[in-house]
């Protein structure tokens, strides 16, 4: 372990020297048959064409070891960027030197900077409801507590309990975000990443895909020893926070909500709106206007019926889904709980947006129990950046937004 100790510290030295431009220094590490084959000005170059790529750098993620051989331990450091990130990959050997570097594609995901894995212990779970179980996570902060908790539901689509796109997993940033500052999170795949046809199956519904499991959650979080059953939270993101007011009101024992760019604007109009707005940043997009649009137009269509299928209509879901969101006013169902509110926006977000769905909010949502806040810097997923956000952005590895982590571990432990 000393070995991989020592041999961490260096290479988040020679990381740090790096991001401070000190080229000649790190190269005085090198072993010399390294030294012979990268110069430091083969190295600057490397580097500067990643921050070319990726942006400044913002931070610099935990250094993972392993043993790499004889003597030797290799170790990633993730170096995160304004518009990415990268890791650099290094090899040192027990006397510290550095015996081979490389930087290398952030392809997976990887620990953000806000995190302590010291902090927590983590375990999976099975989430019983009918007529379904699906798996979860359970993240739990160490020591006796009793820690408040916080169930997790994900945004509309067959996701899991990441909440996983491309490289990047929201959900899992924020649960261990928000476990290494003292605060117990549940996490689960949706019943439709366990059983994809179900989406499509007549008969479903949007509370049929959420509002069982979730509640399963909560009464699972409840009877942990160490956290406070009375201080249970449920935070959605996207239609996971449409739905949470459902939650509340089939398991009111939930003590407070947390909506992280929950939409509000009918469904059906959004979609429309979005596909608008991505043809006019991506000429490509332009031919799914119209289908969208003829879409959008059969769900609104007041003779949908219950047991219409979901081919040609929006995202295939069935009759039966729409006719429920066509008459779920998720705002109105929010203002008759008597449960504190935390409404959080990026100001960046095309898909839930300040104007199209936190203004319903602010409107239908009033008193010293409901906060708002908006991070005008971050897109959908909550992620920091600059310029347009487009679809194209969440394939490069990022993670949520430091202050959205703090503020909610805040709101959460008040």
């Amino acid at each position: 372990m000393g070995v991989g100790m020592n041999a961490s510290g260096v290479a988040t030295a020679v990381v740090e020297q790096a991001r401070d431009g000190r080229f000649g220094e790190i190269a005085t590490r090198f072993s010399p048959e390294l030294r012979a084959a990268v110069s430091a000005a083969a190295l600057e170059a490397g580097w500067a064409a990643q921050i070319g790529e990726h942006g400044p750098v913002t931070a610099l993620g935990e250094p993972v070891a392993e043993p790499a051989g004889p003597g030797l331990t290799r170790v990633q450091v993730p170096v995160v960027c304004s518009r990415g990130a990268f890791l650099v990959v290094m090899s040192v050997d027990a006397t510290g030197t550095v015996a081979g570097l490389r930087l290398a594609a952030a392809t997976g995901w990887t620990k953000p900077s806000y995190v302590d894995e010291t902090m927590f212990g983590e375990r999976d779970v099975v989430l019983s409801a009918e007529p379904h179980s699906v798996p979860g996570t359970l993240t739990v902060p160490r020591g006796e507590g009793p820690w408040p908790g916080v169930v997790l539901l994900s945004g509309g689509g067959i996701f899991d309990r990441d909440e996983t796109a491309g490289p990047n997993k929201p959900l899992k940033d924020l649960a261990w975000g928000l476990a290494s500052r003292g605060v117990a999170v549940l996490r689960f795949d949706k019943v439709t990443h366990a059983h994809p046809e179900l989406a499509t199956a007549p008969g479903f519904t949007m509370s049929a895909e959420y509002v069982p499991y979730a509640a399963a959650a909560v009464r699972l979080l409840q009877s942990q020893d160490n956290v406070d059953a009375a201080r249970v939270f449920v935070a959605g993101h996207s239609m996971g926070g449409k739905v949470a007011p459902l939650v509340a009101i089939a398991e009111p024992s939930v003590a407070g909500l947390v909506l992280l760019a929950a939409d509000a604007e009918p469904m059906q109009e959004a979609a429309v709106r979005v596909v608008r707005y991505l043809a006019a940043v991506d000429a490509k997009v332009e031919a799914l206007v119209e289908p969208i649009t003829r879409q959008a137009a059969a769900v609104a269509d007041p003779a949908l019926s219950p047991s219409a299928p979901g081919d040609g209509l929006l995202f295939g879901y069935p009759g039966s889904y729409w006719l429920e969101l066509r008459e779920y006013d998720p705002v109105a169902t929010a203002a008759s709980l008597a449960v504190p509110m935390f409404l959080l926006q990026g100001g960046r977000d095309y898909q839930v947006t300040v104007e199209d769905d936190l203004s319903r909010w602010r409107n239908g949502l009033a008193g010293p129990a409901v906060d708002f806040r908006v991070y005008p810097a971050d897109d959908h997923e909550f992620f920091p950046g600059a310029g347009p956000s487009t679809p194209d952005s969440y394939q490069r590895p990022q993670h949520v937004d430091p202050a959205v982590v703090a503020d909610l571990a805040e709101w959460l432990t008040r």
